[in-house]
């Protein structure tokens, strides 16, 4: 499946913005899909992520409350909505997919198959 993410861009301490990672080639709801994020020198981190059926979704403990993913069938698009955003969640953002994921796997990166091309979150203080 071939991943297209977007809505980055640059924010102030507290604001908001919502990331769309849309789908083409495949049915979206058959993949789990995941958000990670990248910040210059640092590991790829989980964000969270929506399961392929009945939509369960798990996020990194730290982004709890903040963060929400969710999944539009209809648009075959998958979206993290992100509030109360802080400097430290500056970070390229990248959506990914896999098929048959378990729920323990979901915060794992090479659990999924299929990346997008990332989206540049910047958060000003």
């Amino acid at each position: 499946v071939q991943l297209q993410a977007s809505g980055g861009g640059l924010v102030q301490t507290g604001g908001s913005l919502r990331l769309s990672c849309a789908a083409s080639g495949r049915t979206f709801s058959d993949y789990a899909v995941g958000w990670f994020r990248q910040a210059p020198g640092r590991e790829r981190e989980f964000v969270a992520a929506i399961r392929q059926s009945g939509g369960t979704t798990v996020y990194a403990d730290s982004l709890k409350g903040r963060f929400t993913i969710s999944r539009d069938k209809a648009k075959n698009t998958v979206y993290l909505e992100m509030n109360s955003l802080k400097p430290e969640d500056t970070a390229v953002y990248y959506c990914a997919a896999g098929a048959r994921i378990i729920y323990s796997s979901l915060g794992i990166p090479s659990s999924y198959k299929d990346w997008g091309q990332g989206t540049q979150v910047t958060v000003s203080s």
